[in-house]
């Protein structure tokens, strides 16, 4: 059973609400270097001073990255830059964005909590895609040295009632305590709940649910990490000491505000790669269509190829291949019963799934990759927007790309309920849960009152 739980959250001071905006930052793990310096230029409190502080010439182990947010983070609740609430709450968000593909403006609903963390085998708490040791070794320093958690992770639950989602109206009638615009056009609004009464209705409806992880499957595991090193120093019982849980934002899967995103894949380099070659290798394994692009007009070009994704997608899987300097694509639709042949270590789950066609067929029987080579991050790059994509190829910076359609809902599920692992960068829930409206700060002694026990 999902144990899930209001908190003592701490947020920025409410005379800094009217600047909300230049304080917080997309999840650390996509941001760029570029970016990580205009968050740092942006504001003297902004948030990336926690989740991703600059490594500097001559650090130490006790001056470092991760000793320096900790100060931060110590400074800024003494200074009362951040509060901490005196009583738990539980907090909602919506969230208003335009996706870009064409169906307009969507709200998605959320709430904030504490959920228990659970072992791997429990079934409870479901991740979908792979992990890497570097990534958790990293957040885990991090977690270390502030005791605190300072980004959600993004659960999925199922509720196709909406008994949590309906009982929002009575208290975002009230004023939130933030309302604002990030720089990338997304709505944002947050309200505080402390009402016992929604606490109890939140933990009855989903102590019977499985949650699956969308996004945060790294920050998850470091939670854990860190809870099974915080039971070696002060052990296991009483059992709802902090430490036990993680902090996570809740979506509801039937919201229809919820959306998927593909990732398409990038290519920097191809070593010795012949066009010819390689499209008469895919023909063993898929129709191929050319399609005539323009070559100087990307958002036509972007078009049709979106138009051929989504032409034969829904039944099988197509994949559009651009490579570098062509004024050609592929269009590949899968043929009937190729799914044989991506080998007998997939469970029939995961041969459904697109990213792994691409990976098993074209990557790596067609382009001669290994799958230790798959994952390296200078070569490979992923980007969600079909049109940057493209361009980044048009322009150069890369040999080729993949365009993919978007894992679906009930793949992910189906996936995860056979505790199965897709690879990475599988699926974009879009969009990401901003870092920064509210975090959990962990003290080994306290302990997390649990609704109706």
């Amino acid at each position: 059973m999902a144990i899930v739980a209001p908190f003592k959250g701490i947020t920025y001071n409410p005379i800094f609400m009217q600047d909300i905006s230049r304080l917080v930052t997309p999840p650390y793990d996509v941001i760029s270097p570029e970016e990580q310096e205009f968050y740092y230029q942006e504001h003297p409190n902004n948030v990336i001073r926690l989740i991703l502080g600059k490594k500097k010439m001559g650090d130490s182990d006790w001056d470092n990255r991760y000793t320096r947010a900790a100060e931060y983070f110590a400074r800024w609740e003494r200074e009362g830059i951040l509060v901490r609430d005196q009583e738990p709450a539980i907090y909602i968000t919506s969230l208003t964005y335009d996706a870009g593909n064409g169906l307009g403006k969507k709200t998605r609903w959320g709430f904030i909590a504490l959920v228990r963390i659970e072992d791997q085998d429990s079934k409870v708490i479901l991740p979908h895609e792979r992990t890497f040791s570097a990534h958790k070794e990293d957040r885990l320093k991090l977690m270390r040295a502030c005791h605190a958690h300072f980004s959600q992770i993004f659960g999925l639950y199922e509720d196709d009632d909406r008994r949590i989602i309906k009982a929002f109206s009575q208290f975002v009638a009230e004023e939130p305590l933030c309302s604002f615009t990030f720089r990338d056009g997304t709505e944002h609004k947050m309200w505080v709940v402390h009402d016992p009464e929604f606490f109890e209705l939140v933990a009855r409806v989903m102590e019977k649910k499985v949650i699956f992880i969308a996004d945060g499957h790294h920050r998850y595991e470091t939670a854990r990490n860190y809870r099974n090193l915080m039971r070696a120093r002060y052990g296991k019982k009483p059992p709802n000491r902090s430490y036990e849980y993680v902090m996570m934002y809740l979506t509801n899967m039937a919201d229809p505000g919820l959306t998927i995103l593909p990732s398409h894949r990038l290519i920097r380099r191809v070593t010795g790669f012949n066009l010819q070659d390689f499209i008469e290798k895919a023909r063993a394994w898929f129709n191929v269509e050319e399609l005539r692009l323009s070559g100087n007009h990307i958002s036509s070009d972007a078009s049709l190829i979106r138009s051929a994704l989504t032409g034969h997608g829904q039944a099988t899987t197509m994949i559009v291949f651009y490579p570098k300097g062509d004024h050609r694509c592929y269009a590949m639709e899968l043929k009937e019963g190729a799914r044989d042949q991506m080998g007998d270590d997939l469970h029939p789950a995961l041969k459904k799934l697109d990213v792994l066609v691409l990976s098993r067929f074209l990557l790596q029987k067609g382009l001669g990759f290994t799958r230790e080579e798959l994952d390296d991050d200078e070569n490979f790059h992923y980007q969600s927007s079909l049109t940057r994509a493209l361009e980044a190829v048009m322009t150069g910076g890369y040999d080729m790309a993949f365009f993919l359609n978007p894992t679906s809902m009930e793949h992910v599920k189906e996936v995860a309920a056979n505790l199965l692992v897709m690879p990475r960068k599988s699926t974009f829930f879009y969009p990401k849960v901003l870092t920064g409206l509210v975090f959990n700060k962990i003290d080994p002694y306290e302990l997390i009152e649990i609704p109706g026990h």
